[in-house]
This record gives C-alpha cells, structure tokens and sequence, in this order.
C-alpha cells in the first residue's frame, strides 16, 4: 500500500528558513504554509493561508487536518524588546500552536528553539542536549518558555514534541570574515532543512525531546551525537571549511 505523505503545517513559512524548507522539501511532505505576511508566499507551489499565532482560534483552524506542526513562526531577534515584540508571537503563540495542536489530534509538534535559549553558558563550553536552557536575553528566555511548553505539552497530553536550539544559519564563503564563535554555532541551509525534515519524519518516541541544530563544524558550540542518534541528522557542512580556515 502507497502511505500518503504527511500533512504538515509550516508556521512561518516565509521566514529564512521556513523558506529554505518548503523550497527543498514541497514534494516530500504534503504541506501547508502559514504566516502572518503572506506576500512571499505567493509563488509556493504549496497552498498557503495568512496566520497571526496570537489568535488562537485560528491556530486551531490552522491545525485541522494536519499531522505535524513545524512551528517556525516568531520574532528572532536577539535584542528584540520583549513586551512589544516577543510577548505575543514568542509567548502566547508558541501556547496557542501547542494547545491548537492538542486539541485537533496533532501527535507531533516541531518547535524551532533556538541557540540563544543556551547562550547563558559560558563561551567555551559545549552544551549537550540534555542540558537546560540557560538564556542571556529575554529573546533567548522566550525560546526557554516554549521548550517548556513543549516538555508540558508532551509530558500532559502524550504528544511528540521536538524543540531544536538552531543556531547561526548562514551562508558562509572563502573570504568571509567571521569570529570563531559564530563559526563554531554555524548550521547551513541545507543542514538546517535536513535536520527539520528528520525532525518531522523520524520515529522517535512518544515525549519531549532536545535537538541542536549546527552543522559538522570542527569545533560545535552545540553537540550534536545524540541529535544523530534520535532522528539520524547528518549534516553535509563545516563552516571552517567553508571559510577556507
């Protein structure tokens, strides 16, 4: 028998890296594409809808009919002001995604976390997944507030959850000046899109569960051994090479 392929719904999918997913993977997973400003995704041949995450009955529209949430919706930046900007995507979104997700019988929700959620480690330490967020600016504490969700929501409701801390998404060249910090967090396109599909398609167990998004760097801000071993990530990059260092 042909299994059809899974329905996702793509928050922020016309973001950087919702973009970079829909592009490379349209014809692997049936996908639906949300977001607030809808003008870039005109030309996606996927359909897509309009979607402010802070309105959670339409999340719970948006969820109908869907297999798995790949929550990318947000303000990312990390000097964003927190009651202008992140409270109500960052915060009452990610809650209204999870509980919308819940309630229409999603069984698996892929939350882009993110590296800032850790950034409160000191420089030189390689944080594991396992280890708990420790953020160093409120962007990262909103990020820290939907891993929580994510834990709560897996944990109550029995649902897949996967928060991945991405990191420094870029594209690097020879040439580029970069610091050794930012090299060392760097995760290409194509890595960060590899890892959200294996995010969305592994079988992992039931639960909530940590992955690091960076790719095969020489050295990783970020490990990334037990992120292979769950969904079987395997990044294609090194951002050193890249660079020609």
């Amino acid at each position: 028998m042909i299994q059809k392929p899974l329905r996702v719904l793509v928050t922020g999918a016309a973001g950087i890296i919702g973009t970079a997913f829909w592009k490379r993977r349209h014809g692997e997973f049936s996908l639906r594409l949300a977001d607030l400003h809808t003008g870039k995704l005109a030309e996606a041949p996927c359909p897509s809808m309009q979607l402010d995450v802070g309105d959670y009955a339409a999340c719970l529209a948006a969820c109908m009919d869907t297999d798995v949430v790949l929550h990318l919706a947000g303000v990312p930046h990390a000097s964003a002001d927190f009651d202008a900007q992140l409270l109500q995507p960052n915060i009452i979104g990610t809650h209204n995604i999870f509980r919308a997700a819940q309630t229409q019988g999603v069984k698996r929700v892929v939350f882009a976390s993110s590296a800032q959620a850790i950034e409160g480690y000191p420089l030189d330490m390689q944080v594991h997944e396992h280890m708990p967020a420790r953020p160093a600016n409120m962007y990262g504490a909103s990020k820290a507030f939907g891993e929580g969700v994510a834990s709560a929501f897996a944990h109550q409701h029995g649902m897949t959850a996967i928060a991945v801390r991405i990191a420094n998404v870029a594209h690097f060249a020879p040439g580029q000046q970069h610091s050794a910090r930012d090299i060392a967090a760097f995760i290409s396109e194509r890595d960060v899109v590899q890892l959200l599909a294996r995010c969305v398609s592994a079988q992992v167990p039931a639960g909530y569960h940590v992955v690091h998004g960076v790719s095969d760097n020489r050295y990783k801000r970020l490990a990334i051994e037990a992120t292979r071993q769950l969904v079987g990530y395997a990044p294609q990059d090194d951002g050193f090479s890249l660079l020609g260092l």
